[in-house]
Parts: structure tokens; sequence; C-alpha cells
């Protein structure tokens, strides 16, 4: 064990757990990497591309190397960084990315083949010649990608999502979002404070340091015990924010039970949409490395990094105890390394800085002017050449601590197109002027890094957050914090001939860098992707500015001028567990029912999945052991007597104002304006290119009162794009919208006893034919008072109304409309008997709504109005469109006996089947009892003039091919008399 002294774990309660299967210790306090340190462990991994031995690098979330897999089975996840992993009782952890064990792998032969996988090898390679692509290069590229393995088992873990809203949302709970946290809190402002750590404190903890003369950990539990005195204060741990998105809102993933063996009922993790009026960045600092010759070895990591673990979690990066350790350094902060080492008990042999002029803070050699120029030790560290005016020599170590100073954490501030500057003094980028609004960066993630300027920083970023929103910051006292020496000069990497690494995850070396700058691809967008730079899970957190700065050297630029990538979400990486927020088998998306389900339950109903709706398909009776005998029944009594179907899934959309009509003018492609009360029309619906997306019906109930009837399928997407519509393209109207589809249940009654069934239910109100002509809609009562809403409109051809009553009388009215049209032969039918009566009629749906409909498909041509403009008007009459001679008719076989089957393609009698002679196809078939036959509607070349001709339905899949007539697309009452009557 190579534990020290003190830290801020809890000795009295041991933990068990296994790496690659040995069984080794930690203690509560531990994460994954601490406890594997504290065992002599540094080998963890493997290198992406060469498969080099990887040790632990960081301390947190920028970790480049330590990635594992944990657990096994199902419950398996891979790619999970060991610095940011708690530790707890038989925790399960493996290496990844290598074959055969860790030590002995395989595939460290690619780093004997490094001098032919330098960078842009994919680029050179993979081109040539064509042939290889295919069955020789993506299949060993596909085996080849990846870090760690799925499981390939469904997840069985559980994952939610929820909503937050605040006035000030203080991202990181350092020093700076403590403050700003307690600023905001005590003025009275509704404050989220969250952090991806299981305490609060960040950098603080890491550090030995007192405020107000007391130890930093003890200032955080007093500060920590405030906020959660604050009834407007909410604090999450365990919490990172991975993306800012527009409007205020954040994206985080909180780690609910990823500590916990079992999650003992609780969900893994929760995905939150935080929506914030302001917010405070406080997301502090990542230090940055110095490439040097071999600098890769397992054993030399970030200095911070060292100084935590050895007073946070007490743990010398070593092998073996009282093994020694070296700082290489160009800035004052890897000094105070050196320093808490020593008072920690861990052995210290010096402090490599590179200025001649290096200062001293304790009692150890400091090798001023000094370098490092190569290293040994293949699975661990195990000596350094210290190169210092000229002159080399070699020292054993056991880890090497290296820092080339800190860069802020600027990734949240720059997810809109931010850029970064550059801040000369700090030798780093820092937030720049055009971030997200409303986003206010703090402490050390916009360049104060001391931790006295850290405190006196969140106060001023929550005093600025609180004057944003006219409310008044409550004084308060800022703590008493040293001003560590933060001196440091700009120093990027180390010359030399061997290879030195800058990407750790993804192997790109110094040279990688300048063969890029060889080959031209300096922007540093091309430098990324031709390298991979910056491409790993980390996104560049340790690497990006040591690039930049090797491009700058070489193109004679400064590193602004050189410029830096875009960063884009997710900050660190997010499950996909989490994103899909546990929408899996029956959960995939929302599981909704129609208001008649219990009674179509009780009935013994078959469903179907429509959209997002589970429907009533048929009603099967005792003795029919087909289902086509159950629709064949439900379709002759609709057209013999009456029949009842649950139509509520269809959208609906109340459309109110002034200026209704003429909105509506604009959004449908045929005249609504015009529309007189109590009358309905059928409408269709463009998208700008022109072609037919929606169609439905439109009744005005009232002056300034309409309701939009869409299909089911198209509902959410046609009341987003007249929101749209209303809120972008013609905010001026006067007008609002509203989707109903789910306040009101409504039913169809069709057949020619349709109106006797309805007379029974109706209030004092005259539904005659002339009294309610065809196309009429009412607001009315029925049953004594129920408010209502009655449209005569008919999708099966017969004598037909909707009846619309709020939702949550819809499955009593089936009940009652059951009960009273028993003598009338009331029966009720499914989805599948909609379809059969809708095809007999020739109407249109999502099999004919194909996304290349045009209105002139569907023989609709006259109803895209020249008197007016509209959505896709003007497109829908290019010539391209009117080129297509495409039209839908009717097609029964010539031989009844015969199946049409959807899908089918028609082509000319005699014809070669090819896609040149392809003339069509069939978009819905059905057998119709009526007709005695299977029949089909389908579009055909030049169909509105070839009717009686003979064509080929041809179904190559299943080997069918048919002679079918081309008759009307109205196989039941063309003339349209009987939905008159």
């Amino acid at each position: 064990m190579t534990r020290l002294n003190g830290g801020l774990i809890d000795r009295n309660a041991p933990l068990s757990f296994t790496f690659n299967g040995k069984r080794l210790s930690g203690f509560k306090g531990d994460t994954l990497a601490s406890a594997l340190l504290a065992n002599g462990v540094q080998l963890v991994g493997r290198s992406f591309k060469y498969h080099r031995p990887r040790g632990i690098f960081s301390a947190g979330s920028e970790e480049p190397n330590a990635m594992v897999e944990l657990r096994s089975g199902a419950h398996q996840e891979p790619n999970t960084r060991a610095t940011v992993t708690e530790l707890f009782d038989g925790l399960e952890a493996r290496s990844q990315n290598h074959v055969g064990s860790l030590e002995r792998d395989l595939m460290a032969v690619n780093d004997l083949m490094s001098p032919f996988l330098s960078a842009g090898f994919y680029y050179k390679t993979f081109m040539w010649p064509r042939a290889f692509w295919e069955k020789l290069y993506e299949p060993a590229i596909r085996r080849a990608a990846g870090l760690g393995e799925l499981s390939m088992l469904p997840d069985p873990d559980d994952y939610d999502r929820g909503f937050l809203h605040c006035d000030v949302l203080v991202i990181g709970a350092g020093a700076a979002g403590l403050m700003a946290a307690l600023t905001a809190g005590r003025s009275g402002a509704r404050v989220i404070l969250l952090d991806e750590d299981c305490r609060l404190g960040g950098r603080l903890l890491a550090e030995r340091q007192t405020l107000d003369g007391t130890p930093a950990s003890d200032w955080v539990q007093s500060v920590e015990a405030e906020l959660k005195s604050l009834p407007n204060v909410q604090i999450m741990t365990r919490t990172i924010a991975f993306g800012t998105y527009d409007h205020g809102v954040f994206g985080a993933v909180e780690q609910v039970s990823d500590h916990l063996l079992a999650p003992n009922g609780k969900v893994r993790q929760t995905l939150w949409r935080i929506t914030s009026k302001r917010a405070v960045l406080a997301a502090g600092a990542t230090e940055r490395h110095i490439p040097f010759a071999n600098n890769d070895r397992p054993g030399i990591m970030m200095a911070g990094a060292m100084r935590a673990y050895a007073n946070r979690w007490a743990v010398a990066p070593v092998k073996r105890a009282g093994d020694g350790i070296a700082i290489f350094t160009n800035n004052d902060d890897g000094h105070r390394t050196a320093v808490d080492l020593m008072a920690q008990g861990a052995k210290v042999l010096g402090v490599i800085d590179v200025r001649d002029d290096a200062p001293c803070f304790g009692e150890y050699r400091v090798f001023g002017g000094g370098t490092i120029t190569d290293t040994r030790g293949r699975h661990g560290l195990t000596a350094i050449e210290v190169t210092q005016h000229g002159s080399s020599t070699w020292h054993k170590v056991g880890a090497l601590g290296v820092s080339g100073g800190w860069n802020p954490n600027v990734h949240l501030a720059s997810h809109h197109r931010g850029r970064p500057e550059w801040d000369e003094n700090l030798l780093a980028f820092v937030p720049g002027a055009n971030g997200p609004v409303g986003l206010i960066p703090a402490g050390a993630a916009c360049g104060q890094g001391s931790t006295a300027a850290a405190l006196a920083d969140g106060v001023r970023a929550a005093k600025d957050a609180l004057s944003q929103l006219d409310m008044t910051a409550t004084e308060i006292a800022v703590p008493t914090a040293e001003n560590e020496a933060q001196a440091q000069t700009a120093f990027w990497h180390v010359p030399g001939a061997k290879r030195a690494w800058v990407d750790f995850q993804n192997d790109v070396t110094v040279k990688d860098v300048k063969l890029a700058h060889q080959e031209n691809m300096k922007p540093v967008e091309h430098l990324k992707r031709w390298t991979t730079l910056g491409m790993a899970t980390d996104q560049g957190k340790t690497s990006n500015i040591s690039a930049l700065a090797v491009m700058a050297e070489l193109t004679g630029k400064s590193i602004p001028e050189t410029g830096t990538t875009i960063f884009r979400p997710p900050y660190t990486g997010v499950s996909m567990g989490v994103l899909g927020g546990g929408d899996t088998g029956k959960h995939f998306r929302p599981h909704r029912l129609t208001p008649s389900n219990t009674w179509a339950t009780e009935q013994g109903a078959v469903f179907v999945e429509v959209g997002q709706w589970m429907r009533a398909q048929y009603f099967p009776k005792a003795g029919e052991t087909h289902w086509r005998q159950t629709v064949d029944r439900e379709a002759l009594a609709v057209r013999s007597a009456v029949g009842v179907c649950d139509v509520t899934t269809l959208g609906k959309i109340d459309v109110q104002g002034a200026d209704a009509g003429e909105f509506l003018n604009r959004i449908y492609s045929n005249m609504m304006g015009t529309l007189a009360v109590g009358k309905t029309r059928y409408g269709l619906m463009l998208r700008e290119e022109g072609t037919l997306y929606d169609d439905g019906t439109c009744a005005r109930l009232g002056e300034s009162h309409y309701v939009v009837t869409t299909t089911t399928a198209n509902a959410a997407v046609v009341y987003r794009k007249m929101e749209f519509a209303r809120q972008c393209l013609w905010p001026d109207l006067d007008v609002n919208l509203i989707s109903t589809t789910d306040a009101w249940a409504q039913f169809a009654v069709a057949g020619p006893k349709s109106r006797e069934l309805l007379s029974r239910v109706v209030d004092d109100f005259d539904i005659s034919n002339e009294g309610f002509p065809f196309m009429g809609c009412a607001e009315l009562t029925i049953c004594k008072g129920l408010r209502a809403r009655l449209f005569r409109i008919s999708f099966s051809g017969e004598l037909a109304y909707e009846l619309a009553v709020p939702a949550r009388y819809g499955n009593a009215l089936m009940e009652r409309l059951m009960e009273l049209g028993e003598d009338l032969g009331v029966t009720p039918y499914g989805t599948e008997t909609l379809g059969v009566l809708r095809i007999e009629k020739g109407h249109a749906t999502g099999n004919e709504l194909t996304g290349q409909t045009t209105a002139a498909m569907l023989g609709l041509g006259r109803m895209v109005s020249k008197k007016k403009d509209s959505i896709g008007a003007v497109l829908s009459r290019r010539e391209g469109l009117e080129a297509d001679r495409r039209r839908l008719v009717g097609f029964k076989p010539v031989n009844a006996a015969s199946e049409v089957v959807a899908g089918a393609h028609l082509f000319t009698k005699g014809s070669a089947q090819t896609t040149e002679t392809d003339q069509g196809w069939v978009t819905s078939a059905c057998y119709s009892p009526h007709l005695g036959c299977y029949i089909g509607l389908g579009y055909l070349e030049d169909g509105d003039t070839r009717k009686g001709e003979t064509v080929i339905a041809s179904n190559p899949l299943q080997g069918q091919s048919i002679e079918v007539e081309v008759v009307s697309a109205h196989f039941v009452d063309p003339e349209g008399e009987r939905l008159r009557d």
C-alpha cells in the first residue's frame, strides 16, 4: 500500500473491489483511481492506436487514459473514467482495449508499426485499391474501432428525466461556485448548485489551505450546512452539466445510484433539463502537460492530480512506498505539489523547473533551467533523464508530476459558437465576450485561479446575475485566503527526436502535428481531423493547447492567431441510456390509450399500435376464426345499418383570433377564410417545396373560431408547423392555437341508420338533412346537457357523423351508443374496417401521402388556389412537379380470386418489368366484402385516362404477378349520394 497520512477518506469503512479479477481494498471516499494507486497499480489500460501502456493521468473528468469497464453481464458499462468512479464494496472493474492480458497485449505490435501509422494514414491508406474497402478495410476498421465493449444485452437499469427551473444556476461547487451560491441564496434567489463530485468543495478538497484560519474542508462543510438550510437553494451533487442550449437551458446528468452495488429501487441516472434565468459558470480549470520524449509511461501524471491524490485521498502515486517522486514544471504551482507531498510524508527527489531563476518553496532540490528529455519503464516509470544546461543525468523515480499551467474550462461558454479569447498573462484561453446569453464565468473558469481571487470572483458573478434580474444582493464577507504564487513562463514542449505525446488517448505526438503542418493541414479544424487530435472522450481538455502551441511555432504565428476549434456538447461522456431516459421496450415512445379503451378491452378487441396510440383493430365475436371474417362483418354492418368507431386519435387543433381565417388561408392550399360559420371544408396542407404532407377538415364554429383536424400520425407535425408559422412567419396576425387532441373524445357514427341513432342522444337540435346538411358542424348538447361538437363528415362514404365530447366522457358515450343502438344493429368497428371502408371510397391516407405526393396526383390539383398565396403553393406549380403524370386510380383483379398486394409495381401488359418501364405502384389494398374481391388504390402514369385498361401488378418479393383492371378510385357510391342522403 502507498497510503499517506491524513486525507478525506473514512479509514473506518474499508471496501473491497476487483480489478482484472484481482481483489484489492480501499476506503469509503476513495475513487477507483485513488484506490488503484493506493494498491500500487500504475498500469490501467492501453492507448487506442498503438496500444501503449497507459496509467492514471489526472484526477477528474478530463482523464484520457484510465478508461475501464465496470460491472458485468447486462450491467456492464464501458469507457468509464476511473478518476470519477466512486469506490463501493463489491465494485468490479476491468481494463480495456487490449488483446490478451493487460500486461501482454498482443496488439502492442502496432507500436512497432508506428512509422506506417502516422498522422493521416487513414486517409492515405484506405483510398486504394477501391475493391479492398468493403471486404478488407471496413471490416478491419470496425473490429478495431472503439475502446470498451458492450454486453450486447438489453440494459436492465432504469433511467429518468426531469425538469428544473431557477433564477441562478451555479455550475461547479468550488471556491467561486460556493460563494456565488451563498450570495444568491442569501439574497432570496432560487438557486441550483450542481457539481460532478460526490461532495462540495471542488479544488479546495485537494489543497492544504486555510480559510479564515480553519482548514478549507471545514469551511466547505459550514457553507454546505447553510445552503442546505435555505429553502430557496437546491444542491445537486454527482451531477454534471454537459451542454448549454438556447434560452438559458442546460443539460445535466445526475448519477443517482452509480455509486451503489445495487440500485435498491432507484434509477441509475437522471437526465435534467434545467432552465435558468442566469447561470454562473464556476467549472474551474484543467491542468495542461508538457510533451517530452516518452512522456506517456504509467506513473507520469499531472502535478495537480498528484497533489489531489496526496491531500484528499492520502495516496502517493508510486508502485512501492518509499519510491521517489519528481516534478517537472514551468510555473510556481508545480512547486506547491512538491511542498504538499513532502508535508504528507512522500519522498520528493526534486523539482525540474524550465526557468533558470526557478524559485524554491521548501526543502527539496531544484533543477533550474532543466528539462526532462527521456524516461524509462515499460509498465511503470522507473527513471527520468534530466537535461540541465546541456548536461544530462538519469535519476530513479517511481512517479513524475508534470505541470505546464492551467486552462480555464471554457467548454460550456463555447457551446453557442462562443469563441474563447487568449489571455497572454494566463497563457490560456478564457471565455469570450460572445458566449451564451446569461452565462457568467467566475473563478478559475475565467482565469481567477488563486483561492482568494476565486472566492471574490464568485461573489462578483452572483451580484452581476442578481443585478441583471433586478434583485438586490445581500452583502457577504469573503473569507480570508492566501494568494498563491502563480508565476509561469511560456514553455510548451521539449524538443527532441523521440516521440513526445500530445494526445494520450488517440496517440497523437508532436511529430504528428509537425507532419500535419508539412502536409498543409495548418487550420485547426484540419489539424484536428488529420491527426485525430482532441477527438477522444476528453474533447482535447488535456491536449488542445499543447498542439496549438506546436502548430503556432511551426507557422510563425501566435497561439490566438492559430485559433482553436469550437467545442460542442456533451462536455464529458454521457451514457446513451440516460439520453433515452428509459424509453426502451414498451416505453420506447408514449403509450396512449383512446377514451373508449376500457369498453373496447371488455369486448375482447384486438389492438394495434397507430402512431403513439393503441387503437382497436377489430372486435371478434364468438365463432369467428379469422380476422377477415370479423372485418367483413363490421364493414357490411356499416354499409347496411350503423357502426361506431373511436377516432379520437385524429389531430384536433383549435384556431382562434380575429385573423384566424387569414392564417388558415395561408396554411391550407385551398380557401378557408370564406368558410361559413357552421360549415366544414376538406383541405390540403403543402410543404414549402409544394408536396402534400397532410389532409383533413377545417370546421368553423364561430366568427373567429375554427377547428382543424389532421391525420393521426401527423397531429404533432401539423401543430408544430402551424405554431412555427404563427410565431415566426406571421407574428403580426391576431391568432392563437392550442392542440385539443387529448381534450375531446371523438366517435365516427356511420351508416344509413346513423342519423336515427344520433337522434336518440342529441338534445333539441335538428339533425335532419335539411337542418344539418353534409359538411355541417355545430356545438350542441347531448344526453340531457353534456356539451358536445357534431360534424357531418364521412370517411366511409356512407351517411356519417363525428361526435365529440370531453375526453372523460368518451367511454361512457361509447357504452350509451351501443345500448341505444342495439335494435338498429349498431356495430363497433376498428381501424382494419376503417381502412376497408376508406379504400372502397377512394379516400387517401398515410399510404398515399408518401412525401412525394402532389395535389394533382390525388386528382385535387384545383384545390391549390391561384387566388391567394399559401405555404408551398408557388413551388407546387414548378415544372418538375407538374410534369409528374401519375394519378390515383383504383385496381380490380381480372381474376376475382387473385389478391392485390400493396407495394406491387405496375407495368404495361407485355412490357419488360424494369425500373425504366415501371409506371407506378399500389399504395393500399384490401378485400372488399361489398365487391367480393380484392381491390387496391395506387398511382399510375396517366391513370385518369386509362380506366378500363388491363395492367400488370408485379410483386417480385413474393413471386406474384397478376392482371388488374384500372378503375375509378371510388368503388362504392362514386357519385356520393349516400353521404348526402
